[in-house]
């Protein structure tokens, strides 16, 4: 026997396979990309409806161009306590439905021409992928190495990666073609026959599957070994479909280990469907291929790589309709198989899975930075009604006081947690719009827990005044009054604007900025004249500064935050080069704003 003959083809199909698995990933990250924190944002949207999140599992499979890759996902946002257990069963069902496309795809190179040379069957070639997929990855490379925009660079990757793919394709098509010699074929054909045992075939598909992690690569084999031998039989399709639909949860339940328990039931829903779906499809087909004599004829004859990729989807389909009324039986289940813990479970932070997806994981950490941003809001407002409190001659609520020293340890965690993790998703291949995105959030998180530091401070003054029995002048009182009105005013529309990411709003933020720096100016003045008639002391005037300094310092974090969401739109953060552009006196906008804020917060 030459082990040559043996070997070389053997190792033609594993490099196949690799080609295959590379240009899919990198079609994946270019999908990815392309479609930004739309996915993620479109995920968040999701409702109860049943028929909604399968369409949007079924979207998110075809743009991810994996179906493991989002059952991953699903269990990095169960875990981190983003999203429910049930909210995942219909994106799971829809996931099984998108993959399905991958395989139509690749039934693109089984189409054959006819005979002749008219047009018909010119066009009809130009359909083979093996026919188009050169021009496609010139297409790609060109776009890569010479378009401006990182979209259209996305697009090149895309187009690259598919060709990749089908090269892939080609590939392992020539490693098989030695087997339909007809030296070969008899002997190949008495070796498959063994799949007509569906047990044996179910099994082999979901080892294969479960190896390479890769549900459209398995696929893709068995429509090769079926274009280029012919002895596949649609008998045999079925249960090695069905049994790939399985070994597709291995990486799903690979990703659960280490988890909560409930993100570890989503992988479980996901086994289960795929399992429950594979029986009842054995039980209603084998009696009928069994004992209705034109079925097996039909299913006995050779199966071709459309025909593949229709049993994918009408098994997928089927399975998919036949549980949709029992989601709630399928998450009974998981509840029964992964009981509940005596003890509460700690829910990550952000899920470290979410890495995997960068998008999806920066699109969670800007969710998270808007509830710091929402925490702070709060923190400082509460600040302030205390030393209001205080000035007013209220006392000290030490009630609220303690709730501001809680937010405040609640930002500072938020910032370390964020901050790493954002490092950690700046060191990913992003895109250029993620990568500002990135470079965005980690800019403001730190305004945002200095907020709560100086709402901290004005704590201690608050104590200050009502311990020392602090009066203030009324007309002191009424300045301060005007000062916080505006400081809660300026925080507010900050994180409105951030949450939004309204960048009309955060223009309005500056002009205020510069509005409050002027009051707390003209309070120090109106202080001093005070003082020089012996009006006021020198005691109030070092608490009054002390409320001035932590007022202005939150006008310049709000100030910050507007300035990094307006120039991350500019892919610039060179601050000083933008407040001095906006601060110029041609700018007609800033000042009608400045004098809008300067009558509305007007002091004697």
């Amino acid at each position: 026997m030459d082990l040559a003959a043996v070997l070389f083809p053997v190792f033609t199909l594993l490099g196949g396979l690799a080609f295959f698995l590379y240009g899919m990933n990198a079609m994946s990250d270019g999908l990815e990309k392309l479609a930004g924190g739309k996915l993620e944002k479109t995920l968040k949207k999701m409702t109860s409806n049943k028929l909604g999140s399968m369409g949007l599992g079924a979207g998110i499979t075809i743009a991810m161009q994996s179906s493991s890759a989002l059952t991953v996902m699903l269990v990095g946002l169960v875990n981190s306590g983003i999203m429910a257990l049930e909210q995942t069963v219909g994106v799971i069902f829809g996931s099984n439905i998108g993959t399905t496309l991958t395989a139509w795809i690749l039934s693109l190179a089984g189409i054959e021409s006819g005979e002749g040379g008219g047009i018909g069957n010119f066009l009809i070639s130009l359909l083979k992928p093996d026919n188009f997929s050169p021009i496609v990855a010139l297409i790609g490379i060109i776009l890569i190495m010479m378009a401006k925009s990182e979209r259209k660079k996305d697009i090149g990757t895309i187009m690259v990666g598919f060709a990749i793919l089908m090269f892939g394709m080609e590939l392992m098509g020539d490693a098989v073609k030695p087997l339909a010699a007809d030296e070969n074929i008899e002997a190949f054909k008495a070796f498959v026959d063994i799949f007509n045992n569906p047990l044996i075939g179910v099994a082999v598909g979901a080892i294969f599957t479960g190896v390479i992690q890769s549900s459209a690569a398995s696929v893709g084999v068995l429509q090769t070994l079926a274009i280029e031998t012919g002895a596949i039989t649609y008998n045999m399709t079925l249960p090695i479909v069905m049994g790939q639909n399985i070994g597709t949860c291995v990486t799903a339940l690979i990703s659960s280990i280490g988890v909560t328990k409930n993100a570890k039931r989503v992988a479980v829903v996901h086994i289960l469907f795929n399992i429950i779906g594979t029986f009842i499809v054995l039980l209603i087909y084998y009696p009928i291929y069994l004992f209705v004599a034109p079925v097996k004829e039909f299913l006995s004859v050779s199966a071709n790589a459309q025909g593949i990729a229709l049993c994918h989807t009408i098994f997928n389909l089927f399975t998919t309709l036949l549980l949709l009324p029992f989601t709630n039986l399928l998450v009974y289940l998981a509840r029964k198989f992964i009981p509940d813990a005596k003890e509460e479970e700690k829910k990550s932070f952000i899920d470290e899975r979410l890495l995997n997806t960068p998008t999806f994981a920066l699109a969670e950490c800007d969710n998270y930075t808007v509830k710091m941003a929402k925490i702070a809001r709060d923190t400082f407002i509460n600040a302030t009604n205390l030393a209001r409190k205080a000035e007013d001659g209220k006392g000290f609520d030490e009630k609220l006081a303690e709730q501001v020293r809680i937010d405040e340890k609640m930002l500072d965690k938020y910032e370390d947690k964020l901050g790493s993790f954002l490092v950690r998703i700046s060191g990913k291949e992003l895109s250029t719009s993620d990568s500002r995105e990135a470079s965005k959030l980690l800019h403001t998180i730190g305004d945002f827990e200095r907020i709560g530091d100086h709402a901290v401070n004005l704590l201690g003054v608050a104590k200050e005044i009502a311990d020392k029995g602090i009066s203030f002048s009324e007309q002191a009182r009424e300045e301060l009054k005007v000062l916080s009105s505006a400081l809660e005013e300026i925080i507010t529309l900050t994180v409105t604007a951030f949450e939004e990411n309204n960048l009309e709003l955060a223009k309005d933020i500056e002009p205020l900025e510069q509005v409050v720096d002027r009051i707390a100016a003209q309070i120090k003045a109106n202080h001093i004249a005070r003082l020089q008639k012996g009006d006021c002391t020198i005691e109030l005037g070092f608490v009054l500064s002390d409320l001035l300094n932590n007022f202005e310092r939150v006008s310049d974090h709000c100030s910050n935050v507007a300035v990094a969401m307006i120039e991350v739109a500019h892919n610039s953060f060179d601050t000083h080069k933008y407040l001095r552009a906006v601060k110029s006196d041609t700018n007609a906008d800033f000042s009608e704003r400045y004098n809008e804020y300067e009558i509305k917060y007007k002091i004697n």
